[in-house]
């Protein structure tokens, strides 16, 4: 895949963002009196793992103003080398505008993990193109690679425009984009027909495409088989033949890729992955991984994924690197990768823990 040269960003991604307050050491969430809060977005989680190695990422968001949760947020942007762009939003009072809060059990042993969401007055819903200068982040300071995310396109009819705006002005200027489509059955709910002509323009735009065989047929309406459930094999041929099936349809993109995942137990995972580079598939068979939080590691494989397009990987490469890098994403109480460099994901994909001096 050709990529546009001299860009200043390597990905840029439309989002929501919000804070992540998870208790320590694996507590459940109802007795706790003390949590971790990092800022969070599954489209940051994305841009985290090619930032975190070189490649200077965007994140096109609201704020609330004034918001002490909005200050904190562009410091940890700041921090994980993501620069941000967008307008702060008057709160409105206390019954307005604000971040939202991801409130999530990580799980221990036999007791699997919770997540809460609570979006209320989510100041992402309103994203609105006429806040952001496209000609001026697209056209004169350049992006390689614009990711999009299932779960911004459809959180709003006005964060569904917001998406489709800023898919059609990173084509007009040869940005590549990238699709995960994530989809989130209370989020469709009532609006089926209308996300699934956004998502339909956006998948018929995109170079890359993310997303499980059921994520095609619930958001761009094909035809396919059944998911593999936790016969993995069968995933894999699920996926395969989802993907014959997507490319007659949308014949712009030219990379695929999706996870496989069976939980042996929350602290343990069968992990792997499949890709389709053109018409080379590289299959990476699930093997056993451990599990600190398992939050995040899908959005860790499509960052490794993207940071080894923007490397120009082998299809082999870039595959390898995304698992690890998904893989290094569940080793942390963050829900995004952040490796050192990239010999610590090589390391990962060799399952080599020795330790380094």
């Amino acid at each position: 895949m050709t990529l546009r040269e001299n860009c200043r960003y390597g990905v840029a991604a439309p989002t929501s963002m919000g804070v992540r307050i998870t208790p320590p050491n694996g507590a459940p969430v109802h007795t706790s009196n003390q949590f971790f809060m990092q800022a969070t977005s599954a489209e940051t989680n994305v841009i985290n793992v090619s930032a975190s190695l070189g490649f200077p990422g965007l994140a096109l968001t609201n704020f609330v103003a004034g918001s002490p949760i909005s200050q904190f947020i562009r410091g940890e942007l700041r921090r994980r080398g993501i620069d941000y762009a967008g307008p702060d939003i008057p709160q409105g009072g206390p019954w307005g505008y604000r971040h939202q809060f991801n409130i999530a059990d990580s799980g221990y042993g036999t007791r699997g993990p919770r997540v809460h969401n609570d979006r209320a007055g989510e100041v992402g819903r309103i994203l609105n193109a006429e806040n952001f200068d496209f000609e001026d982040i697209f056209g004169k300071q350049g992006v390689q690679i614009l990711h999009l995310s299932g779960l911004v396109g459809a959180l709003s009819p006005e964060s569904s425009r917001f998406c489709l705006d800023v898919a059609r002005a990173a084509k007009r200027h040869g940005t590549r984009i990238s699709f995960d489509l994530n989809y989130r059955a209370t989020f469709w709910k009532g609006r089926e027909d209308e996300l699934r002509a956004v998502f339909t323009e956006i998948a018929s735009m995109a170079d890359i495409l993310a997303g499980n065989e059921e994520d095609f047929q619930l958001c761009l309406g094909l035809e396919g088989p059944k998911a593999g459930g936790k016969d993995l094999a069968a995933q894999i041929d699920a996926f395969k033949e989802m993907i014959e099936t997507v490319k007659a349809s949308f014949p712009n993109a030219s990379i695929y890729g999706t996870t496989l995942r069976q939980v042996i137990s929350v602290g343990e995972h069968l992990w792997g992955a499949i890709t389709l580079f053109d018409d080379e598939w590289t299959v990476i068979e699930p093997r056993p991984i451990q599990i600190l939080d398992r939050i995040g590691g899908g959005d860790g494989f499509v960052g490794g994924l993207l940071y080894g397009i923007l490397k120009g990987f082998s299809p082999e490469q870039c595959t390898g690197f995304a698992w690890a890098s998904g893989a290094l994403a569940t080793t942390t109480l963050d829900d995004y990768a952040t490796p050192a460099d990239e010999d610590m994901v090589w390391s990962i994909l060799k399952g080599n823990a020795r330790v380094q001096r």
